[in-house]
């Protein structure tokens, strides 16, 4: 129990702040690229062959791959109830928009070849368009609406009241973060699919994540004005009470601070490495593609989508969800925690099984590297 002494309350708030942080760009970089590919998939390839060449390139990965949006799930129920709370109750209707997409993907897998009927698979190819579209979209509007604040409360027995509604999520701001998202995730599958594939599926994969590397470039700097000029941040105006007891209510919050998302990178100029990773891996990305330098792009893609979700928490801390409606009910890194034993267990657990998960995860990525041909898919008994 030496260590639990050493790491005191505080200490481990920060902590897992960033394990939280950890999980969701694993998330994004490892699923982001299946996403993606289900994202393109009606795009770039064109006969039946060429689709199921795309879906061999993340079948037998992609479950994998979802373990980060698990494990993500699971630390905010454990580390950060009044999150998980706050989140699954209020996003309700968007959550379950997102698991009904995602269920799309395993079933669209499995059931797409059983018939060969050409309307059977087109329908199966589309669901698996909407399989990785609509998660993308969704994943961006929510973090649009967290930075601009979400309609909820908690009242004074700290039970959480949420006076929003599901259309209106989908505010101008938000719709555009989900832009980004759609943009980055595309241009990360279609990376992936330059890697993987070869031929006329590779070339269209190659341009299409063109298309998205510029895209990405231009609406995350266009998000970063809108945010600068239009989205008010948020200020803690009360003492700064880091070891205290998890109790949203015990603060004072200003909201509508003009460029308010933009204080730590004033503050704290290392924070600029988020944002800045963010374009410049777009850029190289765009520079490998055209290059034609095939597995150095996916890492550059990767680095991008990493620094594009990292610029979202380095702006925010210590702020993780703060309210619109009730300034005081903002949760933030000091007072949404579960209690100090409780984040000590789990980071034991963390450091147990976290490197057992990567170690796995790159053991099956090494057996499955290489590229997917259509020989392959023809002449194979065990491809979708």
């Amino acid at each position: 129990m030496i260590l639990h002494t050493l790491l005191d309350y505080d200490t481990l708030r920060v902590i897992w702040w960033l394990l939280l942080g950890v999980l969701l760009v694993g998330f994004a970089v490892t699923d982001g690229f299946d996403l993606g590919v289900g994202t393109l998939l009606p795009f770039v390839a064109r006969t039946d062959v060429e689709r199921r060449v795309v879906i061999n390139t993340v079948g037998p990965i992609w479950e994998g791959n979802q373990v980060w949006l698990i494990l993500g799930g699971g630390a905010i129920f454990a580390a950060w109830p009044h999150i998980y709370a706050m989140s699954f109750s209020g996003f309700y209707l968007a959550m379950f928009a997102i698991l009904f997409a995602l269920i799309l993907r395993p079933v669209g897998f499995k059931y797409r070849s059983k018939r060969e009927s050409a309307a059977w698979r087109s329908t199966w190819d589309w669901a698996l368009f909407i399989g990785g579209f609509v998660p993308a979209l969704i994943f961006g509007v929510a973090l649009g609406n967290v930075l601009q604040g979400v309609p909820f409360r908690f009242t004074n027995d700290m039970r959480m009241v949420y006076e929003g509604s599901f259309l209106g999520l989908l505010n101008p701001f938000a719709l555009l973060a989900g832009l980004v998202s759609v943009a980055m995730l595309a241009m990360h599958g279609g990376a992936w699919l330059a890697l993987k594939t070869e031929g006329a599926v590779a070339e269209r994969s190659r341009s299409f994540a063109t298309v998205a590397a510029l895209a990405t470039i231009a609406l995350y700097a266009l998000a970063g004005v809108a945010l600068w000029k239009l989205v008010g941040g948020y200020e803690l105006t009360s003492a700064h009470v880091a070891n205290g007891p998890s109790n949203p209510l015990a603060k004072t919050v200003a909201s509508g601070v003009a460029g308010g998302w933009f204080t730590n990178y004033r503050n704290h100029p290392w924070t600029m490495l988020a944002p800045v990773l963010g374009f410049a891996g777009a850029l190289l990305a765009l520079l490998g593609l055209r290059a034609r330098w095939e597995g150095i792009t996916v890492i550059f893609s990767g680095l991008s989508v990493a620094g594009i979700v990292l610029s979202v928490g380095a702006s925010m801390f210590p702020f993780i969800v703060p309210s619109s409606i009730d300034l005081r009910s903002a949760l933030m890194v000091w007072d949404a925690s579960s209690s100090h034993l409780t984040l000590f267990i789990m980071l034991v657990c963390a450091l147990v099984f976290v490197p057992l998960i990567l170690a796995y995860t790159t053991w099956v990525y090494r057996v499955m590297w290489g590229k997917v041909r259509a020989h392959d898919i023809t002449h194979g008994d065990h491809a979708y």
